[in-house]
């Protein structure tokens, strides 16, 4: 179970990430802010300045303001990457005169189509920022808020011409229905623009318990099946799991009439980003693992991977023993960061 951490040391690793811009080489998403909360979160707060100094070759400066958004404007900046600085004022001023919970949630709606902006990360980072909010309010934890909700305004990108296939009753089996896109598709842009058909799993799901529930149900299949699938593409497919966990642990602070919505949102993101990696065959299950949750968190610091550390986060909060066995799927099957 996540901990709260009281040190000051996630603060300080906040403040640090804050100087740098969120992305690298034109659009890989930094990953500090979302590895530093998983880490503070889990009892390793600290490790989080170790950890930023083996990643801080990977940060880029701040990108430079165009022109504010305003009240009267930001329907026509969003999905403008080029206003990644002006969305992050725009979000800083606003959390600075309103409860971080009424702009959350007059924002979600807006931004919830677009969850698809920066390969998913934008949806993560603000998830990773609700949590840290949730655990205690402080400056730095508001502005990684304001960061995180301006980059998703700024890569805001919406999915649309997807034709519904039939699904099945569980997430797991609706994630074996989904259809691969056809090869030759490069890059997370163009494979998301390849997918077309996509099974509907929990779409006639109006109660937000019941949406919170099978939104549950949604990050343990995605966990789950990582362990067999990941080997389609290590580093992407852990978004399969992370995005839809983003949303479930955003839940607790929003109105619940956002909650179905949510869980439709996270269903198609998990599906596509499984259509645009999945390998063609599965394989076997990994035996069951005797290791504890802190055992795999250790092991997952040691390699030191951001989305290996992401998708170990995620595979505590579910908890079961095949969620720990995806995550050391992942340190087996991904590139270490050193």
């Amino acid at each position: 179970m996540a901990i709260t951490d009281t040190s000051g040391q996630l603060e300080e690793a906040l403040e640090r990430v804050h100087a740098s811009g969120p992305e690298r080489d034109g659009w890989l998403s930094n990953h500090a802010p979302m590895v530093v909360e998983a880490l503070a979160a889990h009892g390793h707060a600290g490790a989080v300045h170790h950890w930023l100094d083996l990643y801080r070759d990977r940060l880029e400066d701040f990108p430079d303001r165009v022109a504010p958004v305003t009240d009267d404007n930001w329907a026509s900046a969003l999905g403008d990457p080029r206003r990644i600085a002006d969305w992050t004022d725009h979000f800083s001023r606003t959390l600075a005169e309103h409860p971080w919970r009424s702009v959350l949630a007059e924002w979600w709606p807006r931004l919830l189509p677009g969850m698809y902006g920066g390969a998913t990360h934008t949806v993560i980072r603000t998830g990773h920022a609700v949590r840290a909010l949730l655990a205690g309010k402080n400056a730095p934890r508001l502005t990684e808020l304001a960061h995180a909700l301006g980059y998703w305004a700024a890569r805001h990108q919406p999915v649309a011409g997807v034709t519904a296939l039939p699904g099945a009753p569980t997430a797991t089996r609706t994630l074996d229905a989904v259809p691969a896109i056809e090869p030759g598709h490069l890059g997370f842009r163009d494979r998301l623009t390849a997918v077309r058909r996509l099974p509907v799993w929990a779409g006639d799901v109006t109660d937000p318990d019941t949406a919170k529930a099978r939104l549950a149900e949604l990050v343990r299949a995605a966990t789950h099946r990582y362990a067999t699938h990941g080997h389609g593409e290590p580093t992407m497919l852990v978004h399969a799991a992370t995005a839809p966990s983003a949303v479930l642990r955003t839940l607790d602070a929003l109105p619940r009439d956002l909650w179905a919505p949510s869980l439709h949102a996270a269903w198609t993101a998990s599906a596509a980003v499984t259509a645009m990696y999945g390998p063609a065959e599965p394989v076997a299950p990994v035996p069951s693992v005797r290791l504890t949750a802190g055992d795999v968190m250790e092991k997952a610091l040691a390699h030191g991977d951001e989305h290996v550390i992401k998708l170990a986060d995620t595979a505590l909060d579910v908890g079961d023993e095949p969620a720990l066995a995806a995550a050391l799927r992942a340190v087996e099957i991904s590139r270490p960061l050193v």
